[in-house]
């Protein structure tokens, strides 16, 4: 029977434990220590019906530290996380401040139990903070201390909605929000997302995605065209290899890899 896990951790008082959590649960699909028996549960049932969904989470693990080398490669030393959940091995603010000690991260998320965490583990790292708000309150975001305090807007910024838009429902406007970020960040800045579809094994996706609606978090599959209109809206330009399965993106080019089920892409703000 697994256990869980024996780690130092943040005081939780106060928060609901009961309900499975989309950021522990993709900690699970991680491999990380950060969740919980009933996270596990119905990651368990997700991965039962879609049982790539831990190779997906490492595939789009692996997206997001190629946004943030390719960024830093680039010039961009600062980084906005929308969602980011559970900041655990190898995430955004190791990978920048181990290659630039100046990097700085912003992490934004919703969910308590995320932000509890992240707190935690940030609490001795210079250059990355942890804000808790709704991605979709772009304003309350982009004036949060923990944001405005560490990044500089008038220059470029690497935005990452990673695995995110996802959980915002269609009557929450997903393009808008993105068109509202993108008037916030300055020319040259990076848009990176990547989302979960059904293109790839559609009734296995499905069902998986139906587990998810036992959690707090739903998950909302989509087209990966609807990725180009979000980006066209928001009058971003997408970059090579544009919009294609996490597993094969790669810059400027594409690689064989096993489907994934998550798309992704990379914009610029000209």
């Amino acid at each position: 029977m697994a256990r869980e896990p024996v780690l130092p951790t943040p005081d939780l008082d106060g928060i609901d434990l009961d309900r499975p959590n989309a950021a522990r649960m993709y900690d699970y699909y991680l491999g990380g220590a950060h969740n919980f028996a009933v996270d596990r549960a119905l990651a368990d049932e997700a991965i039962r019906a879609y049982p790539s969904l831990p190779a997906a989470a490492q595939a789009n693990r692996s997206f997001l530290r190629r946004i943030v080398h390719l960024s830093l490669a680039r010039g961009i030393t600062q980084f906005l996380d929308l969602g980011s959940g559970i900041p655990t091995v190898g995430n955004v603010h190791e990978i920048a401040l181990r290659r630039d000690p100046g990097a700085r991260v912003a992490y934004v998320d919703h969910e308590a139990v995320a932000v509890a965490h992240s707190r935690h583990l940030l609490r001795d790292v210079v250059g990355a903070t942890v804000t808790h708000a709704d991605l979709r309150q772009v304003d309350e975001v982009c004036g949060a201390p923990g944001v405005r305090e560490v990044l500089d807007l008038s220059r470029p910024v690497a935005l990452l909605a990673i695995a995110v838009l996802h959980f915002v429902r269609d009557e929450d406007g997903p393009a808008e929000l993105l068109r509202e970020y993108r008037r916030r960040l300055a020319p040259g800045s990076l848009i990176a997302l990547s989302h979960s579809t059904d293109v790839h094994l559609p009734d296995s996706a499905r069902q998986a995605a139906r587990a998810y609606r036992a959690s707090a978090n739903p998950i909302h599959l989509r087209h990966p065209d609807e990725l180009r209109h979000w980006l066209a809206h928001a009058g971003t330009e997408l970059l090579p290899p544009e919009v294609v399965d996490v597993a094969r993106w790669r810059e400027g080019r594409t690689e064989e890899a096993e489907p994934s089920g998550l798309y992704a892409c990379l914009a610029r703000v000209p």
